[in-house]
């Protein structure tokens, strides 16, 4: 007589994103500062420079040079017990990646940190001044100052506070022999918006732009290179219904996860995301608070770093963002914000 069968495993719903309180402790914000999974296996090999843009070409060139420096500086002789001697001259303290977006310059800072011998670390502008918050600004300086390179990604000029915080910070690393290198967007309607970045960089860091070179990156955002718009949202009940069969997936209605945002601190949105590997958002709306637009941002951000496609229902994500915010001092982080979540629901769409 046969056996009957054991009954098959119950399989897990989607979890809420609002139900998470994670506690995140500072050790693990130093440990997290490496490329996001998206970057973790780029070169400079596996760059692919737009054919009519020599800009990508020489930058390709110019980030290899300044990485092969770092490598000339990793065989430099030690100098007294606690600390390393200052690097071999080899150029510029700091490089500086100015373009649009989605030109690649992601993809060029994290090579470049691949290419470099450690002790180094990579992070966007807020997880660095999350890291101070953590911290402390000694601790910070520090620990930073044990690594050969530091990869800022997103640097921002539209907080004047973390501009001089990061500033300070990054002239005493420069002081420990640190080198740098930032990429920063700039905003698509400006003319001449590679002179004009430049400079808002240079003069908002002061005593450092001495030590960066600024390198102009030209392009057309890869992501719509002839690539759909925003893909049509789906009926709530279908969301639902793809969260309950797709495994590691997180389901929340919009309106409740951006409340649930003021209650997280920022630093701790990347733990939020842990083991989730799918985002299904029901009632997708236009945010037209400020404080909320920028949270969501942030959170943006972690998704997109992660890879985590999204399925929606409600408004579509490049409609998310009211005109009057984009006309605003966030301009930069609103459009690269819509060009992630856009990227993320066409991931969704093609699966």
């Amino acid at each position: 007589m046969a056996t009957p069968a054991d009954p098959a495993p119950a399989v897990a719903g989607p979890i809420a994103l609002t139900d998470r309180r994670p506690v995140v402790p500072a050790e693990r914000l130093v440990a997290e500062m490496v490329p996001p999974p998206r970057f973790a296996g780029v070169s400079f090999g596996s760059y692919l420079p737009d054919t009519s843009q020599p800009s990508q070409y020489e930058a390709v060139q110019v980030l290899e040079q300044f990485a092969a420096g770092l490598n000339v500086a990793s065989a430099a002789p030690k100098r007294g017990w606690f600390r390393r001697s200052a690097p071999v001259p080899t150029g510029p303290a700091g490089v500086y990646l100015d373009g649009g977006y989605g030109v690649g310059k992601t993809h060029l800072l994290a090579s470049l940190w691949h290419a470099t011998p450690g002790p180094k670390a990579f992070g966007t502008f807020v997880e660095l001044t999350n890291l101070v918050g953590a911290l402390g600004f000694q601790q910070a300086v520090q620990t930073l100052s044990t690594h050969r390179l530091l990869c800022i990604d997103e640097f921002e000029l539209d907080d004047p506070g973390d501009t001089v915080l990061v500033s300070t910070l990054l002239s005493r690393l420069v002081e420990n022999g640190v080198k740098l290198c930032a990429t920063s967007n700039t905003l698509p309607e400006k003319l001449g918006e590679g002179r004009f970045a430049a400079a808002d960089f240079l003069r908002e860091i002061q005593g450092l732009s001495a030590h960066f070179r600024p390198l102009r990156i030209d392009g057309q955002d890869y992501r719509h290179r002839g690539l759909p718009e925003a893909p049509p949202p789906y009926a709530d009940a279908d969301v639902t219904a793809r969260a309950a069969g797709t495994p590691g997936a997180s389901l929340d209605d919009f309106d409740a996860l951006l409340e649930h945002l003021k209650v997280v601190h920022p630093s701790r949105y990347g733990a939020l995301l842990d083991d989730v590997h799918a985002v299904f958002l029901r009632g997708v709306h236009q945010v037209d608070d400020q404080s909320t637009a920028l949270r969501l941002v942030v959170l943006a951000d972690r998704m997109y770093d992660r890879e985590l496609p999204i399925t929606a229902s409600g408004l579509p994500f490049d409609q998310v963002f009211p005109e009057e915010l984009l006309r605003g001092g966030y301009r930069k982080k609103y459009l690269r914000a819509i060009s992630r979540l856009v990227a993320l629901a066409r991931d969704s769409a093609k699966g």
